[in-house]
Protein backbone atom coordinates (compact mmCIF):
# COMPACT_ATOMS: atom_id res chain seq x y z
CA UNK A 1 0.00 0.00 0.00
CA UNK A 2 0.96 3.55 -1.00
CA UNK A 3 1.02 6.64 1.23
CA UNK A 4 2.08 9.28 -0.69
CA UNK A 5 -0.42 12.01 -1.86
CA UNK A 6 0.26 11.21 -5.63
CA UNK A 7 -1.04 7.62 -5.08
CA UNK A 8 -4.28 9.05 -3.02
CA UNK A 9 -5.43 11.40 -6.37
CA UNK A 10 -4.35 8.27 -8.59
CA UNK A 11 -7.02 5.96 -6.26
CA UNK A 12 -9.91 8.45 -6.04
CA UNK A 13 -10.22 10.28 -9.26
CA UNK A 14 -9.48 10.18 -13.16
CA UNK A 15 -5.90 11.95 -13.23
CA UNK A 16 -4.10 14.02 -14.67
CA UNK A 17 -7.15 15.64 -16.22
CA UNK A 18 -8.21 18.50 -17.51
CA UNK A 19 -6.28 22.13 -16.33
CA UNK A 20 -4.39 19.83 -14.13
CA UNK A 21 -1.02 17.52 -14.32
CA UNK A 22 1.90 16.93 -11.39
CA UNK A 23 5.10 17.05 -12.65
CA UNK A 24 8.24 15.83 -10.50
CA UNK A 25 5.98 16.36 -7.53
CA UNK A 26 4.85 19.80 -8.63
CA UNK A 27 0.56 21.03 -9.65
CA UNK A 28 0.78 22.50 -12.63
CA UNK A 29 -2.68 24.70 -13.84
CA UNK A 30 -2.90 24.81 -17.66
CA UNK A 31 0.50 23.88 -18.46
CA UNK A 32 1.73 26.47 -15.57
CA UNK A 33 4.21 25.68 -13.18
CA UNK A 34 2.17 27.22 -10.18
CA UNK A 35 5.86 26.14 -8.53
CA UNK A 36 7.51 28.76 -10.63
CA UNK A 37 4.86 31.70 -10.18
CA UNK A 38 4.74 31.30 -6.52
CA UNK A 39 9.10 31.57 -6.30
CA UNK A 40 8.45 34.97 -8.51
CA UNK A 41 5.46 36.30 -6.91
CA UNK A 42 5.04 34.64 -3.46
CA UNK A 43 1.97 34.65 -1.58
CA UNK A 44 -0.90 34.25 -0.70
CA UNK A 45 -1.42 35.20 -4.86
CA UNK A 46 -4.61 35.33 -6.92
CA UNK A 47 -3.88 34.87 -10.81
CA UNK A 48 -5.90 34.04 -13.85
CA UNK A 49 -5.41 32.22 -16.96
CA UNK A 50 -6.54 34.13 -19.80
CA UNK A 51 -6.53 31.79 -22.50
CA UNK A 52 -9.53 29.81 -20.17
CA UNK A 53 -12.21 32.10 -20.77
CA UNK A 54 -11.60 32.21 -24.68
CA UNK A 55 -11.55 28.75 -24.12
CA UNK A 56 -14.88 28.29 -22.07
CA UNK A 57 -16.87 31.03 -24.61
CA UNK A 58 -15.86 28.73 -28.17
CA UNK A 59 -17.26 25.68 -26.26
CA UNK A 60 -20.71 26.90 -25.25
CA UNK A 61 -20.80 28.51 -29.10
CA UNK A 62 -19.36 25.52 -30.86
CA UNK A 63 -21.84 23.45 -28.61
CA UNK A 64 -24.97 25.28 -29.45
CA UNK A 65 -23.98 25.64 -33.33
CA UNK A 66 -24.01 21.74 -33.53
CA UNK A 67 -26.96 21.20 -31.25
CA UNK A 68 -28.71 23.77 -33.79
CA UNK A 69 -27.59 21.90 -36.73
CA UNK A 70 -28.43 18.43 -35.30
CA UNK A 71 -32.35 19.65 -34.22
CA UNK A 72 -32.56 21.20 -37.93
CA UNK A 73 -33.41 24.48 -35.51
CA UNK A 74 -34.91 27.71 -37.29
CA UNK A 75 -33.27 30.41 -34.73
CA UNK A 76 -29.70 31.73 -33.67
CA UNK A 77 -27.68 31.75 -30.43
CA UNK A 78 -25.82 34.70 -29.10
CA UNK A 79 -23.56 34.70 -26.43
CA UNK A 80 -24.07 37.40 -23.28
CA UNK A 81 -21.31 37.42 -20.75
CA UNK A 82 -22.36 38.60 -17.14
CA UNK A 83 -20.10 41.26 -16.27
CA UNK A 84 -21.07 41.54 -12.60
CA UNK A 85 -19.30 38.15 -12.38
CA UNK A 86 -16.30 40.10 -12.94
CA UNK A 87 -16.18 43.84 -14.07
CA UNK A 88 -12.18 43.63 -14.91
CA UNK A 89 -10.90 45.11 -17.82
CA UNK A 90 -7.99 42.22 -18.51
CA UNK A 91 -11.55 39.99 -18.47
CA UNK A 92 -13.44 42.02 -20.70
CA UNK A 93 -10.86 42.33 -23.44
CA UNK A 94 -10.47 38.36 -23.28
CA UNK A 95 -13.83 37.96 -23.41
CA UNK A 96 -14.45 40.16 -25.89
CA UNK A 97 -12.39 38.52 -28.34
CA UNK A 98 -14.82 36.07 -29.05
CA UNK A 99 -17.70 38.06 -30.81
CA UNK A 100 -20.40 38.17 -27.74
CA UNK A 101 -22.85 40.25 -26.68
CA UNK A 102 -22.87 41.75 -22.23
CA UNK A 103 -25.59 41.59 -19.99
CA UNK A 104 -25.98 44.86 -17.38
CA UNK A 105 -27.34 44.68 -14.10
CA UNK A 106 -26.31 48.26 -12.53
CA UNK A 107 -25.93 51.47 -12.92
CA UNK A 108 -22.27 51.94 -13.16
CA UNK A 109 -22.11 48.62 -15.36
CA UNK A 110 -23.41 51.50 -18.33
CA UNK A 111 -20.46 53.70 -17.63
CA UNK A 112 -18.31 50.12 -17.95
CA UNK A 113 -20.38 50.27 -21.79
CA UNK A 114 -18.96 53.39 -22.77
CA UNK A 115 -15.69 52.79 -21.79
CA UNK A 116 -15.53 49.63 -23.67
CA UNK A 117 -17.14 51.74 -26.87
CA UNK A 118 -14.22 54.39 -26.47
CA UNK A 119 -11.48 51.84 -26.45
CA UNK A 120 -13.35 49.93 -29.23
CA UNK A 121 -13.50 46.73 -27.74
CA UNK A 122 -17.55 46.92 -28.65
CA UNK A 123 -19.55 48.74 -31.09
CA UNK A 124 -23.12 50.08 -31.51
CA UNK A 125 -24.41 46.71 -32.82
CA UNK A 126 -23.30 44.87 -29.53
CA UNK A 127 -26.69 43.62 -27.86
CA UNK A 128 -26.81 45.51 -24.21
CA UNK A 129 -29.00 43.01 -22.23
CA UNK A 130 -29.98 45.23 -19.33
CA UNK A 131 -31.19 43.51 -16.13
CA UNK A 132 -31.03 43.55 -12.63
CA UNK A 133 -34.44 45.79 -10.56
CA UNK A 134 -33.61 49.18 -11.87
CA UNK A 135 -33.44 52.29 -9.80
CA UNK A 136 -33.97 55.53 -11.27
CA UNK A 137 -30.18 56.63 -12.17
CA UNK A 138 -29.69 53.43 -13.79
CA UNK A 139 -32.83 53.35 -16.12
CA UNK A 140 -32.10 56.82 -16.60
CA UNK A 141 -28.33 55.75 -17.78
CA UNK A 142 -29.75 52.86 -20.23
CA UNK A 143 -32.46 55.26 -21.58
CA UNK A 144 -29.30 57.55 -22.48
CA UNK A 145 -27.48 55.04 -23.81
CA UNK A 146 -30.52 53.76 -25.98
CA UNK A 147 -31.31 57.64 -27.40
CA UNK A 148 -27.21 57.64 -28.45
CA UNK A 149 -27.84 54.23 -30.85
CA UNK A 150 -26.35 51.25 -28.77
CA UNK A 151 -27.97 47.95 -29.33
CA UNK A 152 -29.58 48.19 -25.95
CA UNK A 153 -32.27 45.97 -25.38
CA UNK A 154 -33.94 46.65 -21.35
CA UNK A 155 -35.65 43.66 -19.62
CA UNK A 156 -38.22 44.72 -17.54
CA UNK A 157 -38.01 43.85 -13.88
CA UNK A 158 -41.40 44.98 -12.26
CA UNK A 159 -44.22 47.32 -14.12
CA UNK A 160 -43.48 50.78 -12.98
CA UNK A 161 -40.11 50.16 -15.14
CA UNK A 162 -41.89 51.13 -18.51
CA UNK A 163 -43.06 55.03 -17.06
CA UNK A 164 -39.20 55.69 -16.49
CA UNK A 165 -38.38 54.45 -20.22
CA UNK A 166 -41.68 56.22 -21.35
CA UNK A 167 -39.69 59.53 -20.50
CA UNK A 168 -36.84 59.61 -20.96
CA UNK A 169 -36.59 57.31 -24.28
CA UNK A 170 -37.11 58.92 -27.84
CA UNK A 171 -38.51 56.79 -31.07
CA UNK A 172 -39.00 52.92 -30.59
CA UNK A 173 -37.42 50.56 -28.19
CA UNK A 174 -36.82 47.17 -28.09
CA UNK A 175 -37.99 45.34 -24.68
CA UNK A 176 -38.10 41.91 -23.01
CA UNK A 177 -39.77 40.55 -19.87
CA UNK A 178 -38.50 38.94 -16.84
CA UNK A 179 -40.74 35.93 -15.60
CA UNK A 180 -40.05 35.42 -11.63
CA UNK A 181 -39.26 31.92 -11.94
CA UNK A 182 -40.38 29.39 -8.93
CA UNK A 183 -37.44 29.33 -6.37
CA UNK A 184 -36.05 25.91 -5.52
CA UNK A 185 -37.81 23.67 -3.21
CA UNK A 186 -35.64 23.63 -0.72
CA UNK A 187 -34.77 27.71 -0.68
CA UNK A 188 -36.58 30.01 1.85
CA UNK A 189 -38.84 31.99 -0.89
CA UNK A 190 -41.60 30.46 -3.04
CA UNK A 191 -41.05 32.65 -6.06
CA UNK A 192 -37.95 35.47 -7.09
CA UNK A 193 -38.07 38.38 -6.13
CA UNK A 194 -37.08 39.66 -9.51
CA UNK A 195 -38.96 39.73 -12.48
CA UNK A 196 -42.51 39.62 -13.11
CA UNK A 197 -45.16 36.86 -11.70
CA UNK A 198 -46.74 34.58 -14.41
CA UNK A 199 -50.27 35.34 -13.77
CA UNK A 200 -49.25 39.18 -14.37
CA UNK A 201 -46.87 39.28 -17.72
CA UNK A 202 -50.14 38.51 -20.21
CA UNK A 203 -52.50 41.91 -18.31
CA UNK A 204 -49.24 43.82 -18.63
CA UNK A 205 -48.94 43.32 -21.99
CA UNK A 206 -52.57 43.98 -23.38
CA UNK A 207 -52.71 47.30 -20.78
CA UNK A 208 -48.87 48.35 -21.26
CA UNK A 209 -46.98 47.06 -24.92
CA UNK A 210 -49.64 45.36 -27.29
CA UNK A 211 -51.05 49.06 -28.37
CA UNK A 212 -48.09 51.20 -27.71
CA UNK A 213 -46.22 52.50 -30.53
CA UNK A 214 -42.88 53.53 -28.34
CA UNK A 215 -42.17 50.02 -27.55
CA UNK A 216 -41.53 46.51 -29.00
CA UNK A 217 -41.73 43.39 -27.05
CA UNK A 218 -38.64 41.39 -28.64
CA UNK A 219 -37.64 39.12 -25.69
CA UNK A 220 -38.54 36.87 -23.05
CA UNK A 221 -36.03 36.13 -19.89
CA UNK A 222 -35.90 33.92 -17.35
CA UNK A 223 -33.24 32.91 -14.64
CA UNK A 224 -32.86 30.79 -11.64
CA UNK A 225 -30.24 30.65 -9.05
CA UNK A 226 -29.02 26.80 -9.14
CA UNK A 227 -28.21 28.11 -13.24
CA UNK A 228 -28.45 24.91 -15.88
CA UNK A 229 -28.43 21.65 -14.44
CA UNK A 230 -30.04 17.99 -15.50
CA UNK A 231 -32.56 18.29 -12.90
CA UNK A 232 -36.42 18.17 -12.94
CA UNK A 233 -36.46 21.48 -11.26
CA UNK A 234 -34.60 23.39 -14.25
CA UNK A 235 -36.44 21.63 -16.65
CA UNK A 236 -39.31 22.19 -15.14
CA UNK A 237 -39.15 26.00 -15.28
CA UNK A 238 -37.95 25.51 -18.46
CA UNK A 239 -40.90 23.92 -19.78
CA UNK A 240 -42.95 27.23 -18.27
CA UNK A 241 -41.33 30.20 -19.32
CA UNK A 242 -41.47 27.82 -23.10
CA UNK A 243 -45.38 27.79 -22.53
CA UNK A 244 -45.47 31.30 -21.74
CA UNK A 245 -43.19 32.03 -24.67
CA UNK A 246 -45.32 30.07 -27.14
CA UNK A 247 -48.54 31.50 -25.41
CA UNK A 248 -47.27 35.20 -25.41
CA UNK A 249 -45.88 34.67 -29.32
CA UNK A 250 -49.56 34.32 -31.03
CA UNK A 251 -50.59 37.73 -29.43
CA UNK A 252 -47.40 39.25 -30.24
CA UNK A 253 -45.59 39.43 -33.47
CA UNK A 254 -42.67 41.00 -32.27
CA UNK A 255 -41.89 38.33 -30.09
CA UNK A 256 -38.68 36.67 -31.47
CA UNK A 257 -36.16 35.82 -28.59
CA UNK A 258 -35.85 33.49 -25.65
CA UNK A 259 -33.15 34.39 -22.83
CA UNK A 260 -32.89 31.68 -20.45
CA UNK A 261 -30.73 32.96 -18.14
CA UNK A 262 -28.57 30.96 -15.22
CA UNK A 263 -24.90 29.40 -16.26
CA UNK A 264 -23.72 26.30 -17.26
CA UNK A 265 -22.21 24.42 -14.43
CA UNK A 266 -18.43 24.79 -13.97
CA UNK A 267 -16.50 22.03 -11.86
CA UNK A 268 -16.27 22.33 -8.32
CA UNK A 269 -14.32 18.85 -7.70
CA UNK A 270 -12.21 15.98 -9.35
CA UNK A 271 -15.21 14.33 -10.53
CA UNK A 272 -16.61 14.28 -13.79
CA UNK A 273 -17.17 17.13 -15.88
CA UNK A 274 -21.05 18.01 -16.21
CA UNK A 275 -22.08 17.01 -19.73
CA UNK A 276 -22.40 20.06 -21.40
CA UNK A 277 -22.81 18.52 -25.03
CA UNK A 278 -26.42 16.75 -23.58
CA UNK A 279 -27.51 19.80 -21.91
CA UNK A 280 -26.94 21.70 -24.94
CA UNK A 281 -28.58 19.56 -26.57
CA UNK A 282 -31.02 19.00 -24.69
CA UNK A 283 -32.28 22.83 -24.16
CA UNK A 284 -32.52 23.34 -27.90
CA UNK A 285 -34.55 20.21 -28.57
CA UNK A 286 -36.80 21.49 -25.71
CA UNK A 287 -37.26 24.93 -27.05
CA UNK A 288 -38.23 23.10 -30.74
CA UNK A 289 -40.76 20.77 -29.71
CA UNK A 290 -42.32 23.00 -27.85
CA UNK A 291 -42.32 26.00 -30.55
CA UNK A 292 -43.51 23.30 -33.19
CA UNK A 293 -46.20 21.60 -30.85
CA UNK A 294 -47.66 25.22 -30.71
CA UNK A 295 -47.06 26.18 -34.30
CA UNK A 296 -45.20 29.66 -33.52
CA UNK A 297 -41.56 30.00 -34.56
CA UNK A 298 -37.96 28.88 -33.03
CA UNK A 299 -36.77 32.22 -31.06
CA UNK A 300 -33.37 33.13 -31.27
CA UNK A 301 -31.59 32.12 -27.74
CA UNK A 302 -29.96 34.04 -25.90
CA UNK A 303 -27.40 32.85 -23.14
CA UNK A 304 -25.87 34.86 -19.91
CA UNK A 305 -23.18 33.11 -18.60
CA UNK A 306 -20.94 34.71 -16.03
CA UNK A 307 -19.13 31.76 -13.91
CA UNK A 308 -19.26 29.65 -16.58
CA UNK A 309 -16.99 32.13 -18.65
CA UNK A 310 -14.63 32.96 -15.91
CA UNK A 311 -14.40 30.52 -12.79
CA UNK A 312 -12.70 27.77 -14.38
CA UNK A 313 -9.76 30.72 -15.01
CA UNK A 314 -9.17 31.53 -11.84
CA UNK A 315 -6.89 30.20 -8.50
CA UNK A 316 -5.95 31.52 -4.85
CA UNK A 317 -2.95 30.53 -4.03
CA UNK A 318 -1.54 30.69 0.01
CA UNK A 319 1.19 29.23 1.76
CA UNK A 320 1.10 27.03 4.97
CA UNK A 321 2.55 28.80 8.19
CA UNK A 322 2.45 26.11 10.27
CA UNK A 323 0.70 23.05 11.64
CA UNK A 324 -1.51 23.19 14.74
CA UNK A 325 -2.56 19.99 16.90
CA UNK A 326 -5.69 21.17 18.98
CA UNK A 327 -7.01 17.94 20.06
CA UNK A 328 -6.09 13.99 19.52
CA UNK A 329 -8.30 13.96 15.85
CA UNK A 330 -8.37 17.79 15.17
CA UNK A 331 -4.74 19.16 13.23
CA UNK A 332 -4.49 22.64 11.89
CA UNK A 333 -2.76 24.06 8.85
CA UNK A 334 -2.80 27.61 8.97
CA UNK A 335 -2.27 29.28 6.44
CA UNK A 336 -0.36 33.21 5.78
CA UNK A 337 -3.94 34.70 4.24
CA UNK A 338 -7.71 34.59 5.09
CA UNK A 339 -10.37 32.48 3.08
CA UNK A 340 -13.31 34.63 4.03
CA UNK A 341 -11.43 38.15 2.91
CA UNK A 342 -10.68 36.42 -0.33
CA UNK A 343 -12.89 33.71 -1.24
CA UNK A 344 -16.06 34.76 0.94
CA UNK A 345 -18.49 32.03 -1.34
CA UNK A 346 -17.03 29.51 1.01
CA UNK A 347 -17.63 31.33 4.17
CA UNK A 348 -21.20 32.76 2.67
CA UNK A 349 -22.65 30.04 1.11
CA UNK A 350 -20.36 27.05 2.22
CA UNK A 351 -19.18 27.07 -1.51
CA UNK A 352 -16.15 24.39 -2.08
CA UNK A 353 -13.66 24.56 -4.72
CA UNK A 354 -11.19 22.12 -5.97
CA UNK A 355 -8.17 22.41 -3.51
CA UNK A 356 -4.84 20.57 -4.15
CA UNK A 357 -1.38 21.01 -3.03
CA UNK A 358 1.01 23.18 -4.96
CA UNK A 359 4.32 21.31 -4.69
CA UNK A 360 5.02 18.13 -2.53
CA UNK A 361 3.01 15.25 -3.93
CA UNK A 362 5.42 12.67 -2.98
CA UNK A 363 4.75 12.96 0.90
CA UNK A 364 2.76 11.29 2.75
CA UNK A 365 -0.72 12.78 3.51
CA UNK A 366 -2.72 13.49 6.80
CA UNK A 367 -6.16 14.41 7.49
CA UNK A 368 -6.33 18.29 8.55
CA UNK A 369 -8.51 21.12 8.66
CA UNK A 370 -7.24 24.30 6.93
CA UNK A 371 -7.37 27.98 9.02
CA UNK A 372 -7.25 31.30 8.30
CA UNK A 373 -5.45 34.02 9.34
CA UNK A 374 -8.06 36.30 10.50
CA UNK A 375 -9.59 36.07 14.03
CA UNK A 376 -13.16 34.87 13.06
CA UNK A 377 -13.89 31.45 13.80
CA UNK A 378 -15.32 31.04 10.65
CA UNK A 379 -12.41 31.20 8.00
CA UNK A 380 -11.88 27.79 7.88
CA UNK A 381 -12.37 24.88 4.66
CA UNK A 382 -13.05 21.83 6.44
CA UNK A 383 -13.79 17.99 5.68
CA UNK A 384 -17.70 19.16 5.66
CA UNK A 385 -17.06 22.20 2.92
CA UNK A 386 -14.81 19.40 0.95
CA UNK A 387 -17.71 17.05 0.68
CA UNK A 388 -14.78 13.87 1.88
CA UNK A 389 -12.56 13.98 4.50
CA UNK A 390 -9.60 16.81 3.49
CA UNK A 391 -6.29 14.86 3.42
CA UNK A 392 -3.10 16.93 2.52
CA UNK A 393 0.15 15.89 2.58
CA UNK A 394 2.41 16.27 5.14
CA UNK A 395 4.99 18.41 6.13
CA UNK A 396 7.19 17.06 8.85
CA UNK A 397 9.25 19.73 9.50
CA UNK A 398 10.90 20.20 6.23
CA UNK A 399 12.33 23.35 4.83
CA UNK A 400 10.17 23.74 1.86
CA UNK A 401 6.73 25.15 2.80
CA UNK A 402 3.76 23.90 1.53
CA UNK A 403 1.94 25.62 -0.58
CA UNK A 404 -2.17 24.58 -1.28
CA UNK A 405 -4.18 26.23 -4.36
CA UNK A 406 -7.54 26.62 -4.45
CA UNK A 407 -8.96 26.50 -8.24
CA UNK A 408 -11.75 28.02 -10.57
CA UNK A 409 -12.46 30.78 -7.80
CA UNK A 410 -12.28 33.40 -11.03
CA UNK A 411 -15.77 34.61 -11.09
CA UNK A 412 -17.50 36.81 -8.28
CA UNK A 413 -14.88 36.59 -5.48
CA UNK A 414 -13.44 40.14 -6.09
CA UNK A 415 -17.04 41.29 -6.65
CA UNK A 416 -18.23 40.04 -3.09
CA UNK A 417 -15.10 40.95 -0.75
CA UNK A 418 -14.42 43.80 -3.15
CA UNK A 419 -10.82 44.71 -4.57
CA UNK A 420 -8.49 46.35 -1.99
CA UNK A 421 -10.47 48.57 0.83
CA UNK A 422 -10.21 47.66 3.79
CA UNK A 423 -10.86 43.91 4.56
CA UNK A 424 -11.44 41.53 7.91
CA UNK A 425 -8.69 42.70 10.82
CA UNK A 426 -7.03 44.79 8.51
CA UNK A 427 -5.71 41.66 6.21
CA UNK A 428 -4.53 42.87 2.72
CA UNK A 429 -5.70 41.63 -0.41
CA UNK A 430 -3.18 39.42 -2.03
CA UNK A 431 -1.29 40.19 -5.29
CA UNK A 432 -2.94 39.40 -8.31
CA UNK A 433 -0.79 37.81 -11.65
CA UNK A 434 -2.41 37.48 -15.19
CA UNK A 435 -1.28 34.63 -16.57
CA UNK A 436 -1.20 34.25 -20.49
CA UNK A 437 -0.37 31.41 -23.03
CA UNK A 438 0.99 31.28 -26.80
CA UNK A 439 -1.18 28.66 -27.74
CA UNK A 440 2.49 26.34 -27.89
CA UNK A 441 3.25 25.74 -24.41
CA UNK A 442 4.80 28.74 -23.49
CA UNK A 443 3.37 30.88 -20.78
CA UNK A 444 4.05 34.80 -19.46
CA UNK A 445 2.99 36.69 -16.77
CA UNK A 446 2.32 39.99 -15.36
CA UNK A 447 1.66 41.62 -11.72
CA UNK A 448 -1.57 43.42 -12.54
CA UNK A 449 -2.00 44.47 -8.49
CA UNK A 450 0.24 44.45 -5.54
CA UNK A 451 -0.47 43.07 -2.05
CA UNK A 452 -1.62 45.61 0.04
CA UNK A 453 0.93 47.73 2.22
CA UNK A 454 -0.36 49.42 5.58
CA UNK A 455 0.07 53.62 3.69
CA UNK A 456 -2.63 52.49 1.64
CA UNK A 457 -5.02 51.03 4.30
CA UNK A 458 -4.52 53.87 6.75
CA UNK A 459 -4.79 55.93 4.09
CA UNK A 460 -8.46 55.29 3.21
CA UNK A 461 -9.14 54.90 7.20
CA UNK A 462 -8.49 58.13 7.79
CA UNK A 463 -5.18 58.23 9.09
Amino acid sequence: MTNKYIDLIDQTYYFPQEGFQVIDGNLYFYDVPLMKLVEEYGTPLRLCYLPKISAQIQKSKRLFSEAIRKHDYKGTYRYCFCTKSSHFAFVLHEALENDIHLELSSSFDVDLVRCLYADKRIDKTTFIVCNGFKPREYIYKISQLRNEGFNVLPVIDNMTELNFYSKYIDGVCPLGIRVAAEEEPTFEFYTSRLGIRYQDIFSFYENNLRNNPQFSLKMLHFFINTGIKDETYYWNELSKILRIYCQLSKICPDLSMINIGGGLPIRYSLDPAPDYEYLISEIVYQIKITCEKAEVPCPDIFTEFGNFTVGESGAMIFRVITEKQQNDSEKWYMIDGSMMTTMPDIYGIRQRFILLPVNKWNSEYQRVTIGGLSCDGNDFYSSRVHRNNLYLPQINGDEEPLYLGFFHVGAYQESLTGFGGIKHCLIPSPKYVLVDSDGNGNYSSRLFSDSQNPEHMLQILGY
